[in-house]
């Protein structure tokens, strides 16, 4: 990560955009998710370090207040070796409680101040965002993540002063993003309070380029809040989006292990796993969270279930919750080894999927239509609208397609950048 101290500045940034219509290119470019797929939204203390630490490492800092660590999975410029990062660690690391926040060290500014970067080139710099955007992905994959995972690009501090480099960096971030999106996984940003922020800040409604789903600043000052950055509006990556790295190189002591480690603050999207437990008898997996489904495959008792998230459903046994797999079926969690047969069950996540809005001030509503009453406060344009399932209600534009929220809140899907602007997007369960 970046090793030179954040300066402090003030910077006036450009006003918010509201757009009448739901895009469908830049800046909110939609998200095909896969039957599998799901996201993960992590909130609290996290930290980041060169190379991943052990099994053991990370299960002495149990004792830590992190609940999140940064692993570098790939890039032209990732420096340290990974011994430890292979989808055992994952598994183990991830099935401990710790959330991964995925960071690929791909091709630096021209004008970076980083010394002996492997650097991007003012006319390939979109290809070059496309194709380490396509690595990332490779490198996930064979780490077991899965789509909907948020891939966060470590762009180091550069020249902001550099027209031409601000524009090439900008050229390829939004090629990174655009590509991840069409590849189904979310795409996230680390960079410097007075370089990359400011430039993706004033970019934020641009239709030349793709904004990214999350922003992860430097800016060490100590100080771990998501809100009121110098170069940052509140109003962008509002909703879910946002991570401040506040303390740089340090060590820290947890369970008698010694990490050097740089300290994180985080509301965001970071990566998505499976958990595997076993069945308790035979089952059946359904095409949706209900026997009311069609049946789609047989599981023997004891054998694994691959448990990508958890959602709600008719209740059986003595339980509502539903494990959807990997494979984009779900099953009863009350015959599914997980801790609890009554509710959810930690580390794994509850199931939503996660796309920009494309309206400033989108209202959030009590139910399935205009006629519900408002929540206070409105979505912020280019917010993540965190989709745990969808329904029909009044018909807004040219779709009935109502969205329900991880808060239990409502929007209509008219103004959210999923796949369709007429009906429903698979693959998102039905209320």
């Amino acid at each position: 990560m970046l090793k030179t101290k954040a300066l402090v500045a003030a910077l006036t940034l450009l006003f918010v955009l509201p757009l009448s219509t739901p895009a469908h290119a830049e800046p909110t470019t939609p998200l095909p998710y896969a039957a599998g797929a799901t996201a993960t939204r992590f909130t609290g203390l996290a930290f980041d370090t060169c190379t991943a630490p052990s099994v053991a490492q990370m299960s002495a800092w149990l004792s830590s207040p992190y609940r999140a660590v940064g692993v570098y999975i790939g890039g032209v410029n990732r420096t340290c070796a990974q011994p430890q990062l292979t989808p055992s660690w994952v598994s183990s690391v991830t099935r401990m409680g710790f959330r991964l926040i995925p960071i690929f060290m791909g091709y630096q500014a021209p004008c970076t101040t980083r010394t002996n970067a492997v650097k991007m080139t003012v006319p390939s710099a979109t290809s070059q965002g496309a194709l380490q955007a396509r690595d990332a992905v490779a490198a996930a994959r064979a780490l077991n993540l899965l789509g909907g995972s948020a891939l966060y690009a470590d762009m180091e501090h550069y020249n902001i002063n550099d027209s031409t480099c601000r524009t090439t960096v900008l050229r390829y971030l939004s090629a990174w993003t655009k590509q991840l999106h069409a590849l189904g996984f979310l795409s996230g940003v680390y960079a410097h309070q007075n370089s990359g922020a400011v430039d993706l800040a004033a970019a934020y409604n641009s239709s030349s380029y793709a904004r990214p789903d999350a922003l992860w600043i430097a800016r060490w000052d100590n100080n771990s809040s998501l809100t009121n950055w110098p170069t940052v509006p509140n109003t962008f990556w509002a909703v879910g989006q946002r991570g401040k790295q506040y303390q740089g190189d340090h060590n820290e002591t947890h369970g008698g292990v010694t990490l050097n480690i740089d300290s994180d603050r985080f509301d965001a999207p970071v990566a998505s796993v499976w958990y595997t437990y076993t069945a308790r008898a035979t089952i059946y997996s359904y095409s949706g969270p209900s026997t009311a489904y069609p049946v789609r495959a047989t599981i023997t008792a004891n054998s694994p279930v691959r448990i990508v998230c958890q959602t709600f459903g008719p209740k059986i046994g003595t339980s509502t919750v539903w494990n959807k797999l990997v494979d984009g079926t779900y099953v009863i969690d009350y015959y599914v080894r997980t801790p609890s047969t009554t509710g959810y069950s930690a580390p794994i996540p509850g199931c939503s999927l996660p796309y920009q809005t494309t309206v400033n001030s989108l209202t959030r509503r009590r139910g399935p239509g205009t006629a519900y009453s408002a929540y206070p406060g409105t979505l912020p344009i280019g917010s993540l609208a965190w989709i745990t399932c969808q329904r029909a209600g009044s018909r807004v534009g040219t779709t009935s397609a109502w969205d329900r929220l991880s808060d239990a809140a409502w929007v209509t899907n008219y103004y959210v950048a999923s796949p369709s602007t007429t009906t429903y997007s698979a693959p998102n369960r039905r209320c």
